[in-house]
C-alpha cells in the first residue's frame, strides 16, 4: 500500500488514509480525484474491509466500472464484491429482492422517458385535457420534480403551494394526472426511473427492518459527485450512513451544473450541518490544464456567492494565452471555429480527436457542422439518438419486457399491433380501459376478451396473447439468448425488417441482429451472475448516454452541450455562442441561483481544455427563425483579460484593432478591473446584469397584457405598458422601462410579469 501512496500530494494521501468518520473530499477540476477514490477503496481493502460491506455510488456505469477495474489492478479479484454502480443500478438491484414489500413484483419493468411519456398522453386523453396545455414532456418534469423531492402523489394533491403553483400555471389538472399516473404504474408492475430511488426511500421508511440489514451491509458509504446529488439521493445515503456514519461524499461546488434534473448544491455546501465532526480536505492542485486556462476559470467562478472557497493552481507549464473569436453571425462563427482546428490540427500536427466544440443548446451545432464538413474535418455529435432508443430496438425490447411482465401496459401497446395483426388503435383503447373499469389487468382482460369484445377481434386479441405464452415458456426453458432469438423470429420482427430491402431496412435489420448479440455476450459473461432476460433488460434500461458503445472509430472533432461535457477532458476546447439570453440562457436570469449555475456551467466548459481554450461569440444569430442582434456574455466581462490573446479579427470589423486601442490605453490594475473593456457600442447595458427578478416572479399570460399595465422583466425590470401592436398572429409591446427605457418586445418570446 505504501508504493500506492508515493504517487499522492500530501492533500490526496489524506484522503486515503481518512476512512473513520464523515469525510468531505472538496476535490477541484482536474484534481485526480478518481485516483483518489480508487486509492481509498484499496486501502479499506488492505486493512482487512470485506467488500461486501463498502458501497460506492457513481454517476454513471462507465465511471463505476473503470474504477472497478483500477482497483482490481491494486488488490486483485476482490474487487469483484464491492457495491459499485450508479445510484439506480444498486437500488435497482436492492429492490429486486424487496419490491415485494412495498407491494410491486420483483420482475418489475424500468420505465424509460418515452414510456413514461407515452402513458401520460394516454391519461391526458382519458382525462379529456388539452394535450397543447398538458404537454407530455412539462407534466414528466413536473412528477419527476415531486418525486426528487419525495412527495408523494397524495402529498402533491394536498399540498396548497403546489397545487397553487399548477393553478396560475393554468394546469390545475397535474396533481391528478399524478394520481393516475401512478396507480397506473403499480399496476402494471412498473417503475420510472425517479422511482428506483424514490421506491428505495419508501421501502427504507416503511419497513426499518429492511433499513437496518443494509445498513448493517454497509459499513462504509462513499458517493462521487456529490453536487450532482437530489433530495432523495441525500436522504438515501444519510439513513444508510446513520449508524457509523463513515460517510465519505467527493465532489466539487463549482461543478454543480444540473439543477433542471433535480441537483441540489445545498446538499454539498451544508454537509457541514449534518455531520458537525466533519473532516474535510481539499484537492486544489490541477494536473490538466495550464496555467492560463486554470486562472481564467478562477477569475469567472470567484463571482459566485454561493460556494465553498478553495484556491485552484497548477505546476503545469504556463501555457497559450486564451483565443477570443468574435464573429459578424453565428454562420461565420462555425466558420472562423472550423478554420482554426484546420490550422491548429496542419500547424501542430493534431488528431481530430484532439478538438472539441462546446456549446450551450444543441441548436447551436448546426454553423459548427456545416463549417466542418466544407473543410472535410471529421465530427461526431454526442447525444444523438442512442443504440437503445432506435425504433426497431425499442420494438424487440418492448415483446422482451412483456412476456417478463405480462402487466406492462407501455409494452402491450407497442407490440399488441406490431406486426399489423388487425388490431386497431381504438380495439387497443378499448382493452385498456375495459381493464381499469373492471380492476383487472390488461392481461387478465385479453385472457378473457370474449366476454368483454366478442367477434373477429377477439380472435386476434386471443392469438396474441397465445402468442406472448409460448414466448413465456421459452424464457422459462431457454436462456436470454434463445428466448430471445425465438420471440424475435415468431413475432415477426425479423421477418418484417428483412423483406424491407431498402438502405434503412438493412440498417435496422443489422441492429435487431446487433441487439441478439449483445443479449448473446451478456448471457456468456461468466462475471454476471444471473443471466436470465429479467436482469438482462434490468441492466439495459439502467444505461446511461455515458455508457453508450461507439462504434465509429475514435478521430473525429467532438460535437457536444456543456452539460454533456462533464467529466470529460480535450487537449483544445472551443466554447462558442457567449452571448447574453443564450450563455447565460434567457431562462436562467431570473434568481441569482440560476445565474450563479449559468456561471458554474461555463467553469465546467473552460475546464475541459487541456492546452488551448478559445472563447467565441457572434454580433447576430438566427434564433427562433429570426435575426436577432446579440450581446457579449457577462461571462466575458469576468474574465481577466492579462490571460487572453487580442482577439481574431472576423472578415467584416475592425474588433482586433479596437481591443488593442482600449487596452493600451488602461494601466495592467484597471484592465483587470474591466475585463475585456469591450468597445462602448457593443457593450451589455448594466441594466441587462444589475437586476435581479422579483423571488416571487412567474411570467403571466401575456395574452391579457393591455396598455397602463405595471409589469416586471426579468433582466429590465420594472415598467409600464404603452401600447399593445399586433401583425397577424405575432403581437408586440411597447413598454416604458424605469432603468433602460423605452423598449419593444415580442409577446411571444417575452417574460412578464403582470403587477
Amino acid at each position: 500500500m505504501e508504493n500506492l501512496l508515493v504517487g499522492l500530494n500530501e492533500p490526496q494521501r489524506e484522503a486515503v488514509l481518512h476512512t473513520e468518520g464523515p469525510l468531505m473530499i472538496i476535490a477541484g477540476a482536474g484534481s485526480g480525484k478518481t485516483r483518489v477514490l480508487t486509492y481509498r477503496i484499496a486501502h479499506l481493502l488492505s486493512k482487512g474491509i470485506d467488500a461486501f460491506h463498502i458501497l460506492s455510488l457513481t454517476f454513471t456505469n462507465k465511471a463505476a466500472k473503470e474504477m472497478r477495474e483500477r482497483i482490481e489492478k491494486v488488490v486483485g479479484t476482490d474487487a469483484k464484491n464491492l457495491w459499485m454502480g450508479t445510484f439506480h443500478s444498486v437500488f435497482a438491484r436492492i429492490l429486486r429482492s424487496e419490491a415485494e414489500k412495498i407491494g410491486y413484483p420483483n420482475n418489475f419493468t424500468v420505465y424509460d422517458s418515452d414510456d413514461s411519456k407515452s402513458l401520460i398522453r394516454s391519461i391526458v386523453t382519458e382525462m379529456e385535457l388539452d394535450d397543447k396545455i398538458y404537454k407530455a414532456n412539462m407534466v414528466l418534469s413536473r412528477i419527476s420534480s415531486a418525486k426528487n423531492r419525495l412527495i408523494s402523489p397524495n402529498e402533491y394533491l394536498n399540498n396548497p403551494i403546489l397545487m397553487s403553483d399548477d393553478e396560475s400555471a393554468m394546469r390545475p389538472k397535474i396533481g391528478q394526472i399524478y394520481k393516475r399516473y401512478a396507480d397506473r404504474c403499480f399496476k402494471a408492475g412498473c417503475m420510472d426511473f425517479d422511482d428506483l430511488l424514490f421506491q428505495t426511500c419508501r421501502l427504507f421508511s416503511l419497513h426499518p427492518d429492511v433499513l437496518s440489514k443494509y445498513q448493517k451491509r454497509f459499513h462504509y458509504v462513499m458517493v462521487d459527485e456529490y453536487q450532482d446529488t437530489n433530495y432523495v439521493q441525500y436522504m438515501i445515503t444519510k439513513m444508510l450512513a446513520h449508524n457509523r456514519n463513515n460517510i465519505c461524499v467527493v465532489g466539487d461546488d463549482a461543478q454543480s451544473i444540473y439543477a433542471f434534473r433535480g441537483a441540489d448544491i445545498t446538499n454539498i455546501l451544508n454537509f457541514e450541518k449534518d455531520y458537525p465532526n466533519l473532516h474535510i480536505v481539499k484537492l486544489e492542485q490541477n494536473y490538466r490544464s495550464t496555467q492560463n486556462i486554470v486562472k481564467i476559470a478562477n477569475s469567472v467562478i470567484k463571482h459566485n456567492q454561493a460556494q465553498l472557497r478553495k484556491d485552484v493552481w497548477t505546476s503545469n507549464e504556463e501555457g497559450n494565452l486564451i483565443d477570443l473569436i468574435k464573429a459578424t453571425s453565428d454562420n461565420e462563427e462555425g466558420r472562423l471555429v472550423a478554420n482554426s482546428i484546420f490550422e491548429e490540427k496542419n500547424h501542430n500536427q493534431q488528431k481530430n480527436s484532439d478538438f472539441c466544440v462546446l456549446y450551450r443548446t444543441n441548436a447551436q451545432s448546426r454553423s459548427i457542422e456545416e463549417a466542418l464538413r466544407r473543410l472535410n474535418i471529421t465530427y461526431k455529435i454526442i447525444g444523438g439518438l442512442s443504440f437503445y432508443q432506435r425504433k426497431e430496438i425499442k420494438d424487440l425490447i418492448a415483446y422482451l419486457r412483456y412476456t417478463v411482465n405480462h402487466n406492462d401496459e407501455e409494452a402491450f401497446k407497442r407490440i399488441i399491433n406490431y406486426p399489423k395483426r388487425g388490431i386497431g388503435d381504438a380495439t387497443v383503447a378499448k382493452i385498456i380501459v375495459t381493464a381499469v373499469d373492471n380492476g383487472v389487468s390488461i392481461w387478465d382482460a385479453m385472457l378473457n376478451i370474449d366476454k368483454f369484445m366478442p367477434g373477429r377481434v377477439s380472435t386476434a386479441v386471443t392469438q396474441f396473447s397465445d402468442i406472448v405464452k409460448s414466448f413465456e415458456l421459452a424464457n422459462q426453458t431457454k436462456d436470454a439468448y434463445e428466448a430471445a432469438h425465438q420471440i424475435a423470429k415468431e413475432s415477426g420482427i425479423l421477418k418484417e425488417l428483412y423483406d424491407d430491402k431498402t438502405v434503412e431496412g438493412l440498417a435496422r435489420y443489422q441492429n435487431l441482429q446487433e441487439l441478439l448479440n449483445a443479449i448473446k455476450e451478456y448471457v456468456e459473461d461468466p462475471e454476471k451472475e444471473d443471466k436470465s432476460m429479467g436482469a438482462f433488460l434490468q441492466e439495459v434500461s439502467l444505461l446511461t448516454t455515458a455508457d453508450a458503445k461507439d462504434n465509429q472509430g475514435t478521430d473525429y472533432v467532438t460535437l457536444m452541450t456543456i452539460h454533456m461535457a462533464k467529466g470529460l477532458e480535450f487537449k483544445n476546447v472551443y466554447i462558442v455562442g457567449l452571448e447574453e439570453d443564450l450563455f447565460p440562457s434567457q431562462m436562467m436570469l431570473q434568481s441569482r441561483a440560476d445565474l450563479e449555475e449559468e456561471r458554474r456551467l461555463f467553469y465546467v466548459a473552460v475546464t475541459r481544455a487541456e492546452k488551448k481554450l478559445t472563447l467565441s461569440y457572434a454580433l447576430q444569430r438566427y434564433r427562433y427563425g429570426r435575426l436577432f442582434q446579440c450581446e457579449p456574455s457577462r461571462f466575458l466581462q469576468e474574465v481577466d483579460a492579462r490571460y487572453v490573446k487580442v482577439p481574431k479579427k472576423s472578415s467584416q470589423d475592425m474588433f482586433a484593432d479596437d481591443f488593442l486601442t482600449a487596452t493600451s490605453k488602461l494601466g495592467g490594475d484597471k484592465l483587470i478591473k474591466s475585463g475585456f473593456n469591450l468597445p462602448k457600442k457593443e457593450a451589455p447595458k448594466p441594466t441587462a446584469t444589475e437586476h435581479v427578478a422579483s423571488p416571487n416572479f412567474k411570467p403571466s399570460d401575456t395574452t391579457l397584457l393591455k396598455s397602463g399595465m405595471k409589469i416586471e422583466h426579468p433582466k429590465f425590470g420594472f415598467g409600464t405598458v404603452e401600447a399593445i401592436e399586433s401583425n397577424g398572429s405575432e403581437r408586440k409591446a411597447k413598454i416604458a422601462f424605469d432603468s433602460v427605457g423605452e423598449k419593444t418586445l415580442l409577446l411571444s418570446f417575452a417574460k412578464l410579469m403582470i403587477l
